[in-house]
């Protein structure tokens, strides 16, 4: 790829989780070199423009939680790494976590491998946490292998998906307690598999085939169960716990109650769960309610204000998409039996713009905690910060200049993702990004996508430190990446 020339971005205000204050932008070679009202003084000559005037210019998006060009339930999900990356440049979204998934009894550094080849086709920046399907000492081993050689510092625990990939309590137990060991963050899918296999038998068994089966097989309460057993886990062991995709009271409480006893719980919430609701599974039509089959389900309204009560008050400290697409031919799997509709909605090109919506325009969130939870706080969870999610020197030059009065509709029609459906449909959404900065590189502006394939990097990170192992059970109110690597 040539050189990126300097880029100055001019006349913006400029929105970090700490605070906002007027000021320019100097970018040279693919990082921050200068924030404030003089870093135009200082650009070279021929440097690139970006007026930037009655905007915001926040930190890139990070969504921690996407499922790119995944094999899922006996097919593979439309968006690839590439696709997939360069919806999330048109919606302000610069770097991704994704999941490398082994099968049952695969060695760990095999699917890692298959997904790093995967992945070189990204548009974006991007990083890794992998699942933890099955255990032997191979495990044991490969877990330290991916965490100081590879840079991949958390893991997935799936508790539910019960004859797949599903952990018992006996591989969270260890698994969690090595990753204490190699100073890495586990992190649970939080559901009671056990509990979700029954009520699906017994629904089909009462002849209730159709997606609207899908919810009342995963009700709150498996959810709740499921995180509260997680975090006890990770209590007894002394060791942080990341709970994805929360999408319940139950769930939500439970981590609520853990963090004001001192312990180091987090937990994420998806854009989809935030502002939709269970109706969406008695839609008439079986492509409209199957396109919303994802897992854990879309709930009734009430835990939407739950949801967004945790994020104001911090005990829920991120949003993501579990970014999973799959089209109408690939859900009509399982017209006649519910689970086997592949489970995946789409959202990262959305996700940024639904959040401000529904967050920052109704006084929900501050700008700066709309930062804090969209890339701030990932990237400190996820030991990526300071390189992103701020606005800094030194940082790297991931950027949003986002129009707080643009508006777009959000439509299947018009999104870059290669589903063809989008759960956000026909919503309007005002605030909406105008330009995105990946590495220096203007590579969204007015509606133009620019995206490369192949120009994202992938991003190793380091272990968390001896402070970060101690401080599983006594760490209650330290500020998210508060200990040191």
């Amino acid at each position: 790829m040539a050189s990126t020339p300097a880029l100055l971005i001019r006349g913006g205000t400029v929105v970090n989780a700490e605070g906002e204050a007027r000021a320019d932008v100097l970018c040279v070679d693919g990082r921050i070199v200068a924030v404030g009202t003089d870093a135009a003084s200082q650009a070279p000559a021929g440097a690139q423009l970006l007026d930037a005037s009655g905007q915001y210019v926040m930190p890139g998006g990070i969504d921690p939680h996407t499922h790119m060009q995944l094999p899922f339930m006996g097919t593979v999900t439309m968006d690839d790494f590439f696709t997939g990356t360069a919806a999330g440049l048109a919606g302000g979204t610069t770097t991704i976590l994704d999941f490398v998934i082994p099968n049952p009894q695969q060695p760990l550094m095999e699917a890692y491998g298959i997904w790093r080849e995967w992945a070189g086709k990204a548009a974006s920046d991007y990083g890794f946490h992998v699942a933890i399907t099955w255990w032997d000492e191979t495990v044991h081993r490969d877990m330290g292998t991916l965490v100081n050689e590879e840079g991949v510092t958390s893991f997935k625990h799936f508790m539910a998906y019960k004859n797949a990939i599903m952990c018992d309590d006996e591989i969270l137990v260890k698994s969690f307690r090595r990753a204490l060991e190699l100073g890495a963050m586990p992190t649970v899918h939080a559901e009671n598999g056990e509990l979700v296999y029954f009520l699906q038998q017994e629904l089909a068994a009462r002849g209730v085939t159709g997606p609207e089966a899908h919810p009342l097989s995963r009700p709150p309460a498996v959810e709740g169960e499921a995180a509260q057993r997680a975090i006890a886990v990770a209590d007894v062991l002394g060791v942080p716990l990341y709970v994805v995709h929360v999408s319940c009271i139950e769930a939500a409480d439970a981590i609520a109650r853990a963090r004001a006893l001192g312990q180091r719980v987090y937990g994420e919430v998806l854009a989809g769960h935030l502002v939709v609701d269970d109706s969406v599974y008695r839609a008439a039509d079986f492509a409209s309610a199957a396109a919303h089959v994802m897992s854990p389900p879309f709930r009734p309204k009430a835990h939407q204000e739950a949801l967004w009560r945790g994020l104001q008050s911090g005990s829920l400290q991120t949003t993501a998409t579990d970014h999973c697409t799959f089209c109408a031919a690939q859900k009509a799997a399982g017209r006649e039996d519910f689970t086997r509709i592949p489970n995946g909605c789409g959202g990262i090109e959305e996700r940024m713009a639904v959040i401000w919506d529904a967050g920052v325009n109704t006084g929900r969130l501050t700008p700066s905690e709309f930062v804090a939870v969209t890339s701030a706080n990932a990237a400190r969870l996820f030991n990526l910060y300071p390189r992103k999610g701020v606005i800094a020197e030194g940082a790297d030059a991931d950027l949003v200049l986002w129009d707080p009065q643009g508006s777009k509709v959000l439509s299947a029609a018009t999104q870059h993702s290669k589903g063809d459906f989008n759960i956000f449909e026909g919503r309007t959404v005002r605030g909406i990004p105008t330009h995105t900065v990946s590495q220096g590189r203007v590579v969204y502006a007015d509606g133009d996508l620019r995206a490369q394939r192949g120009t994202g990097r992938y991003l190793p990170r380091a272990a968390f430190g001896a402070d970060f192992r101690a401080l599983g059970k006594r760490a209650a109110h330290l500020a998210p990446g508060a200990w040191k690597p």
